[in-house]
């Protein structure tokens, strides 16, 4: 089979050829590598690890000669350089975690290695998972490999999984983990035409990922489809006894309940989700996308989430609250970035200086002074109430039969890099207009690509549901994925 070929399988057609023996995991393996070393002006991959995937392929073909495979036996993956992995480096994209080799894996991506699965390197990210866009990395943006009509600007992949998005977009690997704090799977899946999903909150663990904000943080995966979605996510979710936020429930499987039908499914759509601005594509997007569902055999309802408006400001005071006391750690003590000063204090000041980028610094900033003494009640406090009622809002909206909620993933397709970064940052934060609630809340949603936009850029649609109901989601999202115009890169975009 030819290399170009080896790059365009899906997750699910790759894992069942190598059961096949129709190709070994190290063909697999080096087609990808060799994708990996064309497409190095993406900037997908901060830290590339080609001997420890050809050592973990040539292992997955000796369990696969032995019938002794596992789910994900061969498969080659990118790990956001967010989770630690042991011995190789973990930066968090930041300079001041440069350096920084963890002795320790992260419970995700161990179950990872545990099903059969390779790793192909480390994925860049907005540093500390901060930004809308991957352009807030110490070691530089990441290029979309999605270019509009006629033109050769450069684009966002979205942020901060923009690594993710853009090395499986670029079929550079079958899948990758990402992470989702107010958007940061489902943006970047939106902007490059692949399915994300952000899992329940407790459904995946969060030890040994670097925390951002740690009640909005969640891992989950990034893939071509559906199907692969749903693979990746059955291997990635389960109990871990370490993250005390951890939810011990059974893990479904995801795939085995693609193909149902929707037929009575009922899916909300909620009038809060028409804001100004919104592009006219997008909205057509949307009505297509309950056309479907509704074609489908699904109850298309009105429904109303009345605080949506304020979740985007309190998203932007309780994130950096938590942000400002989980990055406190980095001190230039322990690991990572030390400078030097004339005493302990001095030290701390340089090193942080020296080594948080300026969206972080903004981020520490503001978080230390919402929960500062006089203004905790104005501002951290106020947010922490408008999240409850936010959270009520989808359960009230459950509670009267809704199983799924259909919204648009982003307010555009992915826009030029430096056309919002340079401007006012808040501008920037609106991006995530229509993901944050789902942290907020705590919820899974799913984006699914439905469509291109007139520039011929993808767009996404994002599904809602309720807790631990992710196998809803998957099966709504292959009802859209079944019925949309396919979204594919040109084979040669590298070029």
């Amino acid at each position: 089979m030819a290399k170009l070929d080896l790059n365009n399988l899906t997750l699910a057609g790759a894992r069942d050829s190598l059961r096949a023996r129709d190709y070994s995991a190290q063909e697999l393996t080096e087609a990808h590598l060799e994708a990996m070393e064309k497409a190095r002006a993406l900037n997908a991959f901060i830290v590339e690890t080609p001997e420890q995937a050809r050592a973990m392929a040539k292992a997955a073909d000796a369990r696969l000669a032995k019938g002794e495979a596992g789910p994900l036996e061969g498969i080659p993956l990118g790990i956001k350089d967010l989770y630690c992995t042991q011995g190789v480096a973990t930066t968090a994209g930041s300079h001041i975690l440069e350096g920084f080799v963890p002795q320790y894996e992260s419970t995700v991506s161990s179950q990872l290695w545990r099903d059969g699965a390779v790793m192909l390197g480390k994925l860049n990210l907005d540093e500390f998972a901060m930004g809308s866009s991957n352009e807030t990395s110490h070691f530089g943006a990441v290029t979309s490999p999605w270019r509009r009509q006629g033109s050769n600007v450069a684009l966002v992949p979205g942020g901060s999984s923009g690594g993710s998005a853009a090395a499986v977009a670029a079929r550079l690997c079958l899948g990758a983990t990402a992470t989702d704090t107010g958007g940061s799977i489902r943006q970047p899946a939106a902007f490059t035409g692949t399915v994300g999903i952000k899992p329940t909150y407790g459904r995946c663990s969060r030890w040994g990922i670097v925390a951002f904000a740690s009640s909005l943080d969640q891992a989950g995966p990034i893939a071509r489809n559906v199907r692969d979605t749903a693979i990746l996510l059955r291997s990635m979710a389960g109990f871990d006894p370490k993250d005390s936020t951890s939810v011990d429930r059974p893990v479904p499987d995801y795939e085995a309940a693609l193909g149902s039908s929707i037929k009575g499914k009922t899916i909300g759509i909620p009038k809060e989700y028409r804001v100004d601005g919104m592009s006219p594509d997008i909205e057509a997007l949307w009505q297509q996308g309950i056309a479907w569902l509704r074609a489908a055999g699904a109850n298309i309802v009105d429904i109303t989430l009345p605080h949506t408006a304020h979740a985007l400001p309190a998203y932007y005071i309780v994130a950096p609250a938590e942000a400002s006391s989980n990055l406190a750690r980095y001190d230039g003590v322990r690991y990572g970035l030390r400078e030097q000063g004339r005493d302990i204090v001095d030290m701390y000041e340089k090193t942080r200086a020296a080594g948080f980028g300026k969206e972080v610094r903004r981020r520490i900033m503001i978080g230390t002074y919402v929960l500062s003494a006089g203004y905790y009640d104005a501002y951290y406090l106020r947010a922490q109430k408008i999240r409850t009622l936010i959270k009520r809002d989808f359960e009230q909206a459950f509670a009267a039969g809704v199983d799924a909620i259909l919204t648009p993933a982003t307010p555009s397709a992915a826009f030029g890099i430096g056309e919002k970064s340079d401007a006012d940052p808040i501008e920037m934060y609106l991006n995530d207009v229509f993901t944050v609630t789902v942290n907020m809340a705590g919820l899974p949603g799913l984006v699914v690509p439905a469509g291109l936009s007139a520039e011929g850029l993808p767009l996404g649609l994002q599904l809602i549901g309720r807790p631990f109901e992710e196998e809803t989601l998957f099966t709504l999202a292959q009802v859209i994925e079944e019925a949309a115009p396919k979204v594919g890169l040109p084979e040669a975009w590298w070029g």
